[in-house]
């Protein structure tokens, strides 16, 4: 039985992981090794737990990180998404299962037949979003055909936002994961089925385009398009079917505020401002303003066609883009200038809670009858340590690594949790950490 575990990461969704991985080595006879380029971060998740180690890591040093891959069975990367692919490579050369809550890419999945030859798996978005939401929508839609149902539409919304009691900022919004991803997130094109017709919008159109979603007894929110929608029409046994739209939710003018930062061109990580240690955020607005008469705010509301008093613009000024401060970082792109100004702005504070809902729209028809099956799931945090976050991406993590390491699990190749084996305990699991959906349905 498998009982060697790495975990390459120790940021902000690894807490619940971690834990829950210590939690059970004993029981299960695991060691864990925390690994990351920041020791102290791992050394304080892991908190002396006697089958708990730590280790320095760089993941661009390849002997390094092959070296720690080579003395494990099972890995879990945590690892920025586009570093998972250099990871798999290990563990398809050094014969590792590979675990982790980032979106397959296509080169992940070009490795499937070699891991399925060696009898590995490695499963991807086994997180929150992608992952509960795979698992959830899997376990309704099977649900649904099992009375003889015909499913006819799917849209499926998650977001991870700061609870109402310690929403204290005009955006609604602070950092539980990644902010480089917060940051980058819409570029590319989002695609997704509506009637049988093909949409695309591309980045500069996503945040302009929203639908309202309400969950019963938090509210309403604003969903915008997210990736492609169109990949899950397969994965998830839906491939004739009309409608299909995945997005993520905000609390309402998040995503006119956001739109008017792509528009600005303060989320472009392409290219580095000249001298950009020594400029202040004013001065980077009258580089990025169009030349004329009035104030840089002003000028900058006028070019996206907005009130210079109203309420996008007023975010922006909260976000401090028009102080004459220093923006102190050296040869920096618009979108890490823009990283490093949220970082203070959306910072969580100790006793923050965090929210985590999600919801499913499934239409069918039933003996002749049109109907909507709708799942809601809400989730709070305890404080900026213990996030929901943390907790919907990190315990179906070690939810999975506990099965394989119990031999449950007996695909192999590079997959997603969309089959049986892996939804149904798993998030028979989760209910025990209190994740609850509700369901009904309603007539169309």
């Amino acid at each position: 039985m498998p009982s060697r575990i790495l975990i390459i990461g120790a940021g902000r969704s690894s807490t619940a992981l971690i834990n829950y991985c210590l939690d059970n080595s004993e029981r299960l006879g695991w060691n864990v090794t925390v690994a990351d380029a920041d020791p102290a971060a791992a050394a304080a998740k892991v908190n002396g737990h006697p089958r708990g180690t730590t280790a320095w890591l760089d993941v661009t040093k390849t002997n390094d990180r092959r070296e720690l891959i080579s003395r494990s069975d099972i890995v879990v990367s945590l690892l920025p998404a586009h570093l998972h692919i250099e990871v798999a490579q290990d563990c398809i050369r050094l014969k590792k299962h590979l675990v982790t809550a980032s979106y397959v890419s296509q080169e992940l999945y070009r490795l499937g037949d070699e891991a399925r030859d060696r009898e590995l798996m490695f499963m991807g978005e086994m997180g929150l979003d992608p992952g509960i939401d795979h698992m959830s929508a899997m376990q309704r839609i099977n649900a649904i055909r099992e009375q003889g149902g015909k499913v006819t539409a799917f849209r499926s919304f998650t977001g991870g936002l700061i609870s109402p009691e310690s929403n204290d900022n005009p955006w609604g919004y602070k950092f539980t994961w990644n902010p480089r991803n917060v940051v980058l997130a819409g570029q590319g094109t989002a695609q997704y089925l509506d009637e049988n017709k093909l949409k695309y919008l591309p980045y500069y159109r996503v945040f302009s385009s929203t639908w309202d979603v309400t969950i019963d007894g938090i509210g309403t929110f604003e969903a915008y398009a997210n990736r492609d929608s169109l990949l899950y029409r397969k994965q998830y046994g839906l491939t004739g079917i009309p409608t299909i739209l995945r997005g993520t939710l905000r609390y309402p003018g998040y995503c006119a505020a956001w739109n008017a930062l792509i528009h600005i061109g303060m989320t472009d990580g392409d290219f580095p401002i000249l001298d950009s240690n020594s400029l202040t955020y004013h001065e980077l607005m009258e580089a990025l303003a169009p030349s004329g008469n009035g104030s840089v705010k002003d000028r900058i509301a006028g070019m996206l066609g907005l009130d210079p008093q109203g309420e996008v613009m007023k975010r922006l000024v909260w976000l401090g883009l028009f102080r004459k401060k220093r923006i102190r970082l050296k040869g920096a792109t618009p979108a890490l200038i823009l990283e490093n100004l949220l970082l203070d702005k959306w910072k969580l504070q100790p006793d923050d809670k965090d929210l985590i809902v999600m919801q499913h729209q499934i239409d069918y028809t039933l003996n002749g009858k049109a109907k909507r099956d709708v799942s809601n799931l809400v989730m709070k945090g305890e404080n900026s340590r213990d996030t929901a976050m943390a907790r919907l991406v990190g315990l179906p993590l070690g939810i999975f690594v506990r099965l394989m390491s119990e031999g449950k699990i007996q695909a192999t190749g590079v997959h997603i949790p969309t089959m049986r084996e892996v939804y149904e305990p798993v998030l028979e699991e989760m209910e025990r950490y209190g994740m609850q959906f509700t369901h009904h349905t309603v007539d169309c």
